[in-house]
């Protein structure tokens, strides 16, 4: 610093001093410029950060009641689901205890008119008798179709799947459609090599005999073909026949219930319940038997099953027994349904049977000691009053004897438990209502 003589500094001196304290303000400025920069940054990010918090919490918030709201669908869907599975197993229980009680009179009345038409009846009667059959028939058959709805809805039946061998379950459906068939002038082939498929016999028989009536019931002239052959992977069973056909906007439909369309039977004849076909769907989905239909109106129909190839041969079917006379043989019946008892009676004594029949086993009991003869073979009922079983009275004649007593008994009740329980005593169970030719062919078989 420069002075001068007087001892004060020199102008040059001062603007120097001047200029350094610009620099060092203007350093300063810009710093606290920085310094405010950087604190208005953190600012908007405190600001930003508020803000996304606000955000974040509103969205998690609108989350959790969606999740909640979620949660109480789920659970609604979840007891909604369990009402109707309840709903459908009470349905299912209340068809089969409806279906004992209407298929018990049922039974009754096609034992009678098997009875009357076994009489020596003028030909007028026995017609009429012949429609009561049919009509009986038709009603049978309604309630056993419901029935078999209601379980398959249910998932109650499962199917058995075991080797199947195709060339004879085909020839026994082709011959008992024959008659039938060969009344309309039809014809009737089968075309089957040696082929064996998995599937559940039962259900697969079932499947094709209402594919078959199907098409022999709208076809007027041609016929009907019954084809399996060897798909990739699989088999398929076609049923074809050249009937009337359907038309492309009802080929989608024809496997709903009561859906009959507007085709007519090929004989003019009112068509079917239209549940044959309903249940042919359901049946085929519980195998897992993909079903497909093809078809065009005035040409005919092909209905094709799909059914997957066994490696294992199927066991060779039992011969089929010889019929002989049921003259004198002495059947013990049990029946506490009075009209079924006298009905069943009067059919055995046609046959030229002896029969005794009884209510229950308090009074086969008071027979056997009253030195009643003791019976070649019993038919029992399988629900007797009071809860009682007639098994029971199986169990009761057997203990008295030495040699086998052979048993058959009827039920209008279709359940696994009281099929397997039959079984497991080692005797015959026969479905009411009851067909007689069925039970005369058993009823020789077993004396035999």
């Amino acid at each position: 610093m420069s002075l001068h003589p007087n001892g004060l500094e020199t102008d040059a001196s001062l603007r120097r001093r001047i200029e350094k304290l610009e620099r060092i303000n203007a350093a300063l400025m810009s710093h606290v410029e920085r310094t405010m920069d950087q604190r208005g940054s953190a600012y908007s990010l405190f600001q930003t950060a508020i803000m996304l918090e606000g955000r974040v919490r509103t969205r998690t918030e609108e989350l959790t009641g969606l999740m909640h709201r979620l949660e109480r669908s789920n659970e609604a869907l979840a007891a909604a689901k369990e009402e109707a599975e309840t709903a459908n197993r009470s349905k299912t229980r209340f068809l089969a205890a409806a279906s004992h009680d209407l298929l018990q009179p049922v039974n009754a009345a096609r034992l009678s008119i098997s009875a009357l038409a076994d009489l020596d009846v003028p030909p007028e009667a026995r017609a009429i008798a012949g429609q009561v059959e049919r009509g009986l028939q038709t009603i049978e058959d309604l309630i056993k179709t419901l029935l078999d709805i209601s379980k398959l809805d249910a998932g109650i039946v499962r199917p058995l799947l075991q080797p199947v061998f195709l060339p004879d379950l085909l020839a026994e459906l082709a011959e008992s459609f024959k008659p039938f068939a060969e009344r309309k002038g039809l014809r009737l082939a089968v075309r089957c090599p040696d082929l064996t498929v998995t599937s559940d016999p039962v259900l697969l028989q079932r499947i094709l005999q209402n594919l078959v009536s199907n098409a022999v019931r709208y076809t007027g002239t041609g016929g009907i073909v019954l084809a399996a052959r060897r798909r990739a992977g699989g088999v398929s069973i076609e049923v074809t026949d050249t009937g009337c056909g359907i038309a492309a906007e009802e080929c989608a439909l024809v496997f709903d219930e009561f859906f009959r369309g507007g085709a007519r039977s090929s004989n003019g004849e009112e068509p079917g319940l239209g549940l044959g076909l309903s249940i042919v769907r359901r049946m085929a989905q519980a195998l897992d038997h993909p079903l497909t239909l093809a078809s065009r109106p005035g040409h005919g129909t092909r209905v094709t099953l799909a059914l997957p190839l066994s490696a294992v041969p199927a066991a060779a079917a039992p011969p089929t027994p010889v019929a002989t006379r049921l003259s004198g043989a002495h059947v013990l019946v049990v029946e506490n349904d009075a009209s079924t008892a006298d009905a069943l009676a009067r059919l055995l004594q046609n046959w030229d049977a002896r029969v005794s029949t009884f209510r229950n086993l308090a009074g086969v009991r008071d027979a056997v000691a009253a030195g009643a003869a003791p019976p070649d073979i019993l038919v029992l009922d399988y629900h007797l009053d009071d809860g009682a079983c007639g098994l029971d009275v199986a169990a009761y004649l057997r203990g008295r004897r030495v040699e086998p007593l052979p048993v058959i008994v009827t039920t209008a009740d279709h359940s696994a438990a009281v099929e397997e329980r039959v079984a497991a005593d080692g005797a015959e169970l026969v479905r009411k209502p009851i067909k007689p030719a069925q039970l005369r062919a058993l009823l020789t078989y077993m004396l035999a």
